[in-house]
């Protein structure tokens, strides 16, 4: 039977601190899109529930893998850098095309042209 290393106390502290933030950024922002009303509203919530929950998820991972194998390590950079460019792109697109066929359509609870 193979033994895993342990996990220094302060390390597995900072580590469930940073993913349980996370998973809690990230039922927020599941909660706000169940809960708001409009379009416009609930595209917000997930967006940046999804950006940071994932931040803070990652962060734990690297913590924690890092201290395991008492070197950086690096790959949950490449997925933090993807959602922090992926989120933000999809996030205006939707909302983009939402904008321009509530517009043409003439619906009433388009926001206002600023």
């Amino acid at each position: 039977m193979i033994e895993a290393p342990d996990l220094p106390l302060w390390a597995a502290l900072l580590t469930s601190i940073l993913i349980v933030g996370g998973a809690a950024f990230t039922l927020i922002g599941a909660v706000g899109l169940a809960t708001l009303r409009s379009f416009y509203q609930r595209v917000h919530a997930p967006t940046l529930g999804t950006t940071l929950g994932a931040a803070l998820i990652l962060s734990g991972s690297m913590l924690c893998f890092s201290v395991l194998q008492s070197r950086p390590v690096g790959r949950e950079l490449l997925l933090l850098l993807f959602v922090l460019l992926t989120t933000p792109v999809t996030f205006i697109l939707l909302v983009r095309a939402a904008l321009y066929r509530d517009r043409s359509e003439s619906n009433q609870e388009v926001p206002p042209l600023d």
